[in-house]
């Protein structure tokens, strides 16, 4: 008897599996060779779509770029062809008093007076040249939101794009403590010893700085921030101090450092003790740093939520750091 119900469980199970092969599989296969397909679709339309809109905005921005060139070039020829004039005034009027000075004697002079006076005064009415932005190449013609937005997301979503950032332990602050893979900063209220022989150590303020320097060209990284509600990133050059209290030493006070904070649910820009409020709907849980040394700008941005958060425009003249601060909790470097 229990033969026979195992005989007759068999016979069950290899009519369920027959049945699935028979019905229910074919059904998944053409089901997913349609999701397949739409997906493609989908994939197709959409870069479609996105191609037909970057290759509108190029167009638009290098027809800019032409506009602005052939304005800037228009007011160079008009400023060259003004002061030629000029120049050329002047030195007539030199020839000609040189001219009065070595032929005439005193009494000529006199009788030549106002006439010099005449003609010196025409030329008292040509001023020095003075510098006008209407002769520079005005960089914000290029502006685009949507350029500026691809641009950032490109960057900070590319694996290859993003920089393999290393914390310098030498620099890390007594108030800080560093992870063993120097990817991590944790704020500790308790001082570690200081260390009198290292020189590069942030001594006062709870900084750290990168161990890579960056000259130039674009650089990218990704910071996780969603465990501390007091932090500052950003970057800063070879100049920022790293001994004492004063504000040479402090990230975002200072002609050496560039910075996005965050305090408590406040958010701000600093540079050189100027602070712009970056007003935010939600909190960020990363945090992503675009430099540009040649193109003269640090930008920060939202990751996840694809959002710009702040961009600046800078001349940097030296070399840069990539730059933390932690006052609570910890902070991460993404790998």
């Amino acid at each position: 008897n229990q033969l026979v119900d195992r005989c007759e469980k068999l016979q069950l199970q290899s009519a369920a599996i027959t049945k699935y092969m028979a019905e229910v599989l074919p059904g998944k296969n053409q089901s997913a060779l349609s999701a397949a397909s739409g997906a493609r679709e989908v994939v197709v339309q959409r870069l479609i779509l996105v191609r037909s809109m970057c290759e509108n905005e190029e167009q638009r921005l290098l027809e800019k770029v032409h506009v602005e060139e052939e304005r800037a070039h228009q007011s160079i020829l008009t400023q060259r062809a003004h002061w030629t004039e000029s120049l050329q005034k002047l030195t007539a009027l030199r020839t000609y008093l040189v001219d009065m000075i070595t032929n005439l004697n005193d009494h000529g002079l006199v009788l030549a007076e106002q006439e010099i006076f005449e003609r010196t005064e025409a030329a008292d009415g040509i001023l020095e040249p003075q510098e006008s932005e209407k002769l520079n190449f005005n960089q914000k013609c290029v502006q685009s939101p949507l350029l500026h937005q691809l641009w950032a997301s490109a960057v900070l979503s590319c694996a290859t794009g993003l920089e393999e950032v290393h914390i310098d332990e030498r620099t890390v602050s007594p108030l800080l403590a560093l992870s063993e893979d120097k990817r991590t900063l944790a704020f500790s209220p308790k001082r570690a010893k200081p260390c009198p022989d290292c020189p590069e150590r942030f001594d006062h303020w709870p900084n750290a700085v990168g161990a890579k320097a960056f000259h130039r060209g674009t650089h990218a990284w990704r910071v996780s921030v969603d465990k501390s509600c007091a932090y500052k990133l950003g970057i800063s050059s070879s100049s920022l101090q790293r001994k004492g209290p004063g504000n040479a030493a402090r990230l975002g006070y200072n002609p050496f450092s560039w910075v996005f904070s965050r305090y408590d649910k406040e958010f701000r820009f600093s540079h050189n003790s100027h602070h712009q409020v970056v007003e935010l709907v939600k909190c960020p849980t990363q945090v992503g740093v675009v430099v540009d040394l040649d193109g003269g700008e640090v930008l920060f941005y939202d990751p996840t939520a694809c959002v710009i958060l702040h961009s600046h425009r800078e001349v940097f003249t030296e070399p840069i750091y990539p730059a933390f601060a932690v006052a609570h909790q910890s902070i991460s470097l993404v790998q």
